[in-house]
């Protein structure tokens, strides 16, 4: 597969046709994640009322869950519109940001992917490793030694669901592949939310495609591209991130040559 020229493709089709994503996000990237969205081509809303969650779901292209700051009425708002999602056929992203860092954090994220159909689950391997039992994580950050591939292929096997475990090489596997993305930068590292921009980037390419493991190989490497972009120069992390949103605009000018997806 020409993964640079798929990833062309799916940004046309976005810019084409914007999809609308409703994210149900953490507080702390939220701004940042909706300005993605729009970068990208994408219309976010950020919906959380639980009055109004399953009809937003219903009428979106794809449905983004985080639980970054989550709370028992936050995890309940999001099975509301993960169910109502489902019904109509409306792609969902989950990002179990923190799993494993606290019991509650950990079984919120494993009752969602018990009850609602989620399409791409995403995360970072300690995160990841946490819902299968082999991740350690301080805070939000990976601090274990877990392999990325075994973590996502154990994560895929137990939950039926395409994984993505991000890292200086994304792993991404789902429908009997192994994707590997060797897009991004450190700098990514050193702002908050980049990964959760990341989850984002898949909920709107999930919109613009019907295979989920490539749709989620072309977002990460996309994503990881204009980072790359936006690090030349060696700027600081607050230059970076206001780089990084212009990067992501400029993709559908700057082209995708340079992803970098294999499969392995």
């Amino acid at each position: 597969m020409d993964y640079p020229a798929e990833a062309a493709a799916a940004l046309a089709r976005i810019g084409a046709s914007p999809p609308l994503v409703h994210q149900i996000t953490n507080v702390v990237v939220t701004n940042d994640s909706a300005n993605l969205t729009l970068g990208f081509g994408a219309l976010p809303v950020m919906a959380y009322a639980p009055e109004e969650v399953a009809e937003m779901a219903a009428l979106s292209q794809a449905l983004v869950l985080n639980i970054g700051t989550l709370s028992a009425a936050e995890i309940e708002a999001m099975l509301l519109a993960g169910r109502a999602a489902g019904e109509a056929g409306v792609p969902i992203v989950l990002d179990p940001v923190g799993a494993g860092a606290t019991r509650f954090r950990t079984e919120s994220a494993l009752r969602l992917l018990a009850e609602l159909p989620i399409t791409v689950l995403r995360g970072n391997r300690g995160e990841i490793g946490a819902l299968v039992g082999s991740g350690a994580v301080r805070g939000v950050e990976a601090v274990g030694t877990e392999d990325p591939r075994e973590v996502a292929e154990a994560a895929g096997a137990r939950f039926g669901v395409t994984t993505a475990v991000t890292g200086p090489v994304d792993v991404v596997v789902g429908g009997g592949r192994t994707l590997l993305v060797r897009n991004g930068h450190p700098l990514l590292g050193r702002i908050t939310g980049s990964g959760c921009m990341a989850t984002a980037a898949i909920g709107i390419f999930l919109a613009a495609g019907d295979d989920p493991p490539v749709q989620t190989a072309l977002a990460l490497a996309t994503y990881g591209l204009a980072a790359e972009r936006a690090a030349v120069g060696d700027p600081g992390p607050g230059t970076f991130r206001a780089r990084l949103l212009d990067e992501v605009a400029a993709l559908g000018t700057t082209g995708t040559a340079e992803v970098r997806v294999t499969e392995g």
